[in-house]
């Protein structure tokens, strides 16, 4: 078995579990967990010291996996996917399928389309979206490489991936948020 299928074994293991893991994304090093699981997330808050009413970010691995999770997707939305020049991160209305704790207070979610490979694999073979939060502390610098990941993160999950541990991942997703009422508004560029 070669090593991306070994990782992604290893990290499904600890997903089903209800577990954490430490994992590259299409844009930074990222915490993830099962989006499905409501103690999971909230493992992510208090590893992360993040208040619950801050909202996180959800993977999922295409558009089928997309219209699964939102009860309704914009039009707009596959525009924004297919033109877009950079991982970019929409946040939907009325999202369903996840976790209570991963809603915002006004019923939305932000989800993007992984890019990356790996990720790709990995949900496609979870079969459920993934938790995608910086990998810091709650106030803390977003680390662009590896090595700058706080050891108190690395302790603290409960899987570390094994792949592009030398890639420098400093490029935060673009955030839109598209409003079912047609309104958009660009959170960040």
């Amino acid at each position: 078995m070669d090593s991306l299928q070994t990782e992604i074994s290893n990290c499904i293991e600890v997903l089903t579990q209800g577990g954490l893991i430490l994992y590259p994304t299409d844009t930074v090093w990222g915490i993830g967990c099962d989006a499905t699981n409501e103690t999971a997330v909230s493992k992510i808050y208090d590893l992360k010291r993040r208040p619950d009413t801050k909202a996180l970010i959800c993977l999922v691995a295409n558009y089928f996996m997309l219209e699964k999770h939102v009860e309704k997707v914009p039009d707009l939305a596959y525009d924004l996917m297919d033109l877009a020049t950079k991982p970019t991160t929409i946040v939907y209305d009325r999202p369903v399928g996840v976790a209570k704790n991963l809603i915002a207070t006004d019923n939305t979610l932000a989800i993007r389309v992984a890019s990356d490979q790996f990720c790709q694999y990995l949900i496609k073979k979870f079969n459920k979206p993934l938790v995608s939060t910086s990998a810091n502390l709650a106030g803390q610098h977003t680390p662009q490489r590896f090595k700058e990941i706080n050891e108190e993160i690395l302790i603290a999950v409960d899987y570390v991936v094994n792949l592009h541990r030398d890639t420098e991942k400093s490029t935060p997703s673009s955030i839109i948020k598209l409003g079912n009422d047609g309104t958009v508004k660009v959170i960040r560029q």
